[in-house]
């Protein structure tokens, strides 16, 4: 499918994505909808008034939670409306005067995050952190492939891709140390996962079946969950990550919708043994698929890693199923991470405490200087893209960050 715009075929943010935001600026500060389209911001509600769709006042605001309220028939007709409009030339007139160019916007958080969870669904990043933090223990949590394990995260750190992130502080404790110490975390980490974007809320107490979790999944973030490994080593035994991990998660501007992502559908590795309990399969064959997403990771200019999302072990329709299945509501803005997206391959391991193997195998940047864990100045890159329709590409944006020294330090 093809645009009016002047669009090379392979651009990531061509038709077949439709990236939707918030931005402000171009002599217009008041932060509201825009949906992105090659190298330009639509700005969607002016737009959709300009042309006569009524139903645009749903991009009115300054965050999407209004447009996520309404559901999957609104999400589609929404995107159909604006594949036609920027497909058909009759409509150019109208649509021409509200597009800005991307480098003149300010991007900013696509929704009110409602509530935040955070899940470990990569059986390879979950069997290597088990090795490192609980050598003399399985490496796998005896529950871990009977249901997707999750902790809880805070909704108000999450933040959008460019937002510099201050190193944290907390009690650290080595093995061998006879006392714990308080100050800056000297591990700081990262993992590159996806952040799946929820809409449709209900009520407490109404699970939401597997068949219908995609109701609810209307689009996909890149996300980087950062970390303070040795701040999280010394606290999350009995009852998980806390300070190691609630200072800061970012996310991309753009949420991709998960209508672009149908050609990228692909088989989970597989659940045989054992299998899951039936609430978590269903009778819908997509609800138990992965996604065929390619990320990399850089420190500063070198890339140090290029995770495949296909390798996840559960499918973000099990992850949502499970999440409501003991009645838990959701609401319009939750989001919830997939955990560190990691392989079997060295080269596709999400964070650095996997690379490095907690630090003692430091890696060499392309500037000649090492890292264990991140140092203050250091800046993570993560981007991401997907197969779409006819061989084209959709694009997941980017999501980025630079670490500034600790309060105080």
């Amino acid at each position: 499918m093809t645009t009016w715009l002047d669009l090379p075929p392979d651009h990531p943010f061509g038709v077949q994505t439709l990236a939707y935001g918030v931005f402000s600026g171009a002599g217009d500060e008041r932060p509201r909808v825009g949906v992105r389209i090659g190298d330009l911001v639509l700005d969607a509600a002016m737009c959709a008034e300009r042309a006569g769709m009524e139903s645009g006042t749903a991009w009115e605001g300054a965050t999407l939670n209004r447009f996520l309220s309404l559901g999957p028939q609104a999400w589609a007709a929404g995107r159909s409306w604006l594949t036609m409009v920027l497909t058909d030339e009759a409509y150019r007139d109208a649509v021409e005067p509200h597009l800005h160019a991307l480098q003149v916007v300010t991007l900013h958080l696509p929704f009110e995050v409602a509530d935040y969870v955070d899940f470990y669904a990569s059986e390879h990043h979950a069997s290597n952190v088990g090795a490192i933090f609980r050598p003399d223990n399985p490496s796998l949590p005896a529950a871990w492939k009977h249901l997707p394990i999750g902790y809880h995260g805070r909704a108000g750190t999450v933040v959008v891709t460019g937002t510099e992130i201050v190193r944290p502080s907390g009690q650290r404790k080595a093995p061998g140390d006879p006392a714990p110490v308080f100050g800056p975390s000297g591990r700081l980490d990262i993992e590159a996962e996806l952040g799946f974007v929820v809409g449709g809320a209900t009520h407490l107490g109404m699970p939401v079946p597997v068949e219908a979790a995609g109701e609810h999944l209307f689009g996909v973030v890149l996300l980087n969950d950062w970390s303070a490994r040795d701040i999280q080593a010394w606290e999350y035994v009995p009852l998980g990550p806390f300070l190691g991990k609630s200072f800061a998660t970012s996310i991309s501007a753009w949420v991709t919708p998960m209508t672009a992502l149908d050609s990228a559908r692909t088989p989970l590795p597989g659940q045989s043994q054992p299998q899951p309990l039936p609430y978590l399969v269903g009778d819908n064959p997509v609800a138990a698929q992965g996604f065929d997403v390619h990320l990399e990771v850089r420190v500063g200019e070198t890339v140090v890693s290029r995770p495949e999302f296909r390798d996840m072990y559960w499918s973000p329709e099990q992850m949502l199923a499970h999440l409501t299945v003991n009645g838990a509501s959701l609401r319009d803005g939750d989001l919830f991470g997939s955990g560190t997206v990691s392989g079997a391959d060295p080269g596709t391991l999400g964070s650095l405490l996997e690379l490095t193997w907690n630090g003692t195998r430091p890696l060499s940047l392309d500037d000649g200087s090492t890292r264990g864990f991140l140092q203050d100045g250091d800046v993570v890159t993560m981007t991401a893209w997907a197969p779409g329709r006819d061989g084209s590409r959709v694009g997941l944006g980017e999501v980025t960050g630079r670490v500034v020294p600790s309060v105080g330090a």
